[in-house]
């Protein structure tokens, strides 16, 4: 059970997405549940058909069921609070920020379940995590977080370079918070370019770009 958070832009619907892809195409149960209610401008709606046909099991709302604009679905959906009870692999999509942070609470069991690991996803071109003291303090101010993800990019412009700079940057913050790097992410074309470890020695996961479809 993996849950996803992170600062605005910050890319962790998009990792949670393709984690959950990734799980589900060697054959695993997988669950994707969508607990983004804060101010989601972005939601799983418009693309939970095309999950659901890759095999993923996805706890979120349809647009059918939601009344009036976008912005409607910062409701919780109900069978998101037992979304740690279900069957197989569990990927959970927070909301950005503190606040974000603080969605899973809302969730049944997150506090004390031993098996839930939350990764905080990072991007070094955003405001709030461009270094290391930044990104030090931003993760210590959204409780516990078991692990970073380095998932720096700057959208379209993204270069080879500014991934393995992130890496860095991310593996210093990780060491002074005493938590490991899990991977870093990167487009399909980047990745192929880096190789299977980045800069810092760690593992890097392929991704790609689902969350532009997804505006509501």
């Amino acid at each position: 059970m993996e849950a996803y958070i992170g600062e605005y832009a910050s890319g962790k619907s998009e990792v949670a997405v393709n984690r959950a892809i990734n799980l589900a195409s060697n054959g695993r149960r997988v669950n994707l549940v969508d607990l983004d209610i804060v101010e989601p401008c972005y939601t799983l709606r418009p693309i939970k058909k095309k999950l659901i046909a890759m095999g993923i099991n996805v706890t979120a709302w349809e647009t059918r069921e939601i009344v009036g604009l976008g912005e409607t679905g910062s409701i919780l959906h109900p069978a998101n609070r037992w979304a740690l009870r279900l069957p197989g692999d569990v990927i959970l999509d927070i909301g950005y920020g503190v606040e974000g942070a603080r969605t899973l609470n809302l969730v049944e069991g997150a506090a004390t379940d031993p098996d839930l690991k939350i990764f905080a996803v990072v991007n070094t071109g955003r405001p709030l995590t461009g270094t290391v003291t930044e990104i030090v303090d931003y993760v210590r101010s959204l409780g516990k977080v078991d692990g970073l993800i380095n998932n720096s990019h700057l959208g379209s412009e993204t270069d080879v370079d500014f991934v393995q700079e992130g890496a860095r940057i991310v593996d210093e913050a990780a060491r002074q918070l005493g938590i490991p790097v899990v991977a870093t992410t990167a487009l399909e074309e980047l990745a192929r370019v880096i190789g299977d470890r980045d800069a810092a020695g760690h593992p890097v996961w392929p991704i790609k770009r689902y969350m532009p479809q997804t505006l509501w």
